[in-house]
């Protein structure tokens, strides 16, 4: 399936906001990966047994200390990141909210399942409790994939449309899309955009029982985080509008024999045929990084497309950990930071973000960098 956009009809993305194992907001997440800073470090008890007791986590995340005492008591943690992202975004300038929330303010967020961790535990209590139904019912809320974009809708007043799209990996490219799509039909004024995921005990157990039989190369240490991004019209009449990239085209295809390879070389060449753009007018991509051999399959596909040594690599895995559905956003976010820390080198030149899962969903988004 291929979305493309053409000329002044284009989306454009004008602000973004990350919470990442760097820390809270834009500058945090900008910085690490300036300083490529790894960010795995060992888990304490708050986190439960885990398999190798190792992660990247948001650190000293606290969601009543982020975001106070009111209407967070039954919140779980994905909610919690969140909406900390939600509002670091709008936070980073008076813009950002006026443009962001109220009347035709969409919200369009990725994720896997929600939050596998607050599933497994309302199903416990509902088996351990004397009785099936002595559950708490304010955490039922949690147990619903959709719970962190309603609560950010309703801690933000955004009163546009609201969606939540799983897709593992590949969450945060069909939320771009959905943005298009929602934003070309008059549907939003804005969208806020991006791709959410938790580290947990249930998460970590799930990943290692879902991995590869065998396979030499695991992938990176589990992370987690938000990142989100500011998408609306492109409007050249308005000198105000901080326009930082444009959503030039996004591709999303399928795995059918269980080779990653060709599907992903098939939809960045389809995207870069139908967006008019050469491959040496990529400046830099951002894998997914997937572990096991669809990541394998990504990297080959990249390398066949661009060639070896091309554009910058930008993948923030190794740095900031598997993010699951959170990755693409990740993704996007690295190439908005390289953008602005390198415009002699980026101005008017393309990054690429692919992406890969192994439920066999594989995508890949151009940016137009400023």
């Amino acid at each position: 399936m291929s979305t493309l956009t053409t000329g002044a009809g284009r989306p454009v993305i004008t602000a973004w906001s990350a919470v990442s194992s760097y820390g809270i907001g834009r500058a945090a997440f900008a910085e690490g990966l300036r300083e490529q800073r790894r960010t795995v470090a060992d888990l304490g008890p708050e986190h439960g047994e885990t398999p190798d007791g190792t992660g990247c986590v948001v650190p000293g995340f606290d969601i009543r200390e982020v975001l106070g005492k009111k209407g967070t008591r039954s919140m779980d943690r994905v909610t919690g990141l969140t909406v900390t992202a939600v509002g670091a975004l709008l936070d980073d300038g008076d813009r950002n909210r006026a443009v962001g929330t109220g009347e035709g303010a969409a919200f369009a967020l990725g994720t896997t399942t929600g939050s596998a961790q607050s599933m497994m535990d309302f199903t416990r209590d509902s088996l351990t409790g004397e009785q099936p139904f002595f559950v708490d019912p304010a955490r039922f809320p949690n147990t619903v994939m959709n719970c962190a974009a309603g609560q950010s809708a309703i801690w933000y007043q955004l009163k546009g449309p609201n969606a939540t799209i799983a897709g593992g990996r590949t969450a945060g490219l069909h939320a771009l899309n959905y943005s298009r799509r929602l934003l070309g039909s008059g549907r939003a004024r804005t969208v806020l955009c991006g791709a959410a995921e938790e580290f947990s005990q249930a998460r970590a157990w799930l990943e290692r029982r879902s991995g590869d039989e065998g396979d030499a190369s695991p992938g990176a240490p589990l992370g987690e985080g938000c990142a989100m991004l500011l998408v609306e019209p492109h409007d050249p009449d308005d000198a105000a509008q901080p326009v930082l990239a444009e959503l030039v085209a996004v591709e999303l295809g399928v795995v059918l024999d269980k080779n990653t390879r060709p599907a992903l070389v098939s939809c960045l060449r389809s995207a870069l045929r139908r967006a008019g753009v050469e491959a040496d007018e990529v400046v830099a991509v951002a894998r997914s990084g997937a572990p096991g051999r669809e990541g394998r399959g990504e990297a080959d596909a990249v390398a066949e497309v661009f060639g070896e040594g091309g554009p910058a690599d930008l993948t923030p895995t190794g740095l900031i950990g598997d993010t699951g559905a959170a990755a693409a956003a990740f993704q996007a976010a690295a190439l908005l930071s390289y953008a602005a820390d390198r415009p002699e080198a980026a101005a008017g030149r393309i990054g690429v973000i692919t992406s890969v899962d192994r439920t066999g969903t594989v995508g890949c988004a151009l940016l137009g960098l400023r």
